[in-house]
């Protein structure tokens, strides 16, 4: 049975869709965007900021869900311009890392929800 995953420590949703959903032992996270959950406005700064944001929003996601940055999968990273991607990749890798990476699709899209600079969802294995 499909469960709905909300917590107030990542945005709310801005449309008709939840934060995340289990099924079984599997989380799917919607796509997290750099709004910090208490404002609901983008965090200050360039691509780094909000790709930590993005993430940080994420982990709070998959925690909610009983899982963890450390479970997921496979992630979708949506950049609005690739040139940003080298820089997104260091912010990545400072919460990832290299050795366990999850799998990943990176791709640039024309344009992103509130014009956000990155948005990030992911696959997840309950803990």
């Amino acid at each position: 049975m499909k469960q709905i995953i909300a917590t107030e420590k990542a945005p709310a949703a801005i449309g008709p869709y939840s934060q995340g959903t289990i099924y079984g032992d599997v989380v799917y996270t919607s796509g997290q965007l750099p709004l910090v959950p208490e404002t609901m406005q983008f965090v200050e700064g360039g691509i780094k900021e909000q790709a930590k944001q993005s993430l940080e929003n994420l982990k709070a996601v998959l925690e909610e869900s009983g899982a963890g940055l450390d479970t997921v999968i496979k992630t979708t990273c949506f950049l609005s311009d690739m040139e940003n991607f080298s820089a997104f990749n260091e912010v990545y890798t400072e919460v990832f890392g290299t050795e366990n990476a999850p799998a990943r699709s990176c791709v640039e899209a024309a344009r992103l929800p509130k014009d956000a600079l990155v948005e990030i969802e992911a696959i997840a294995h309950k803990k």
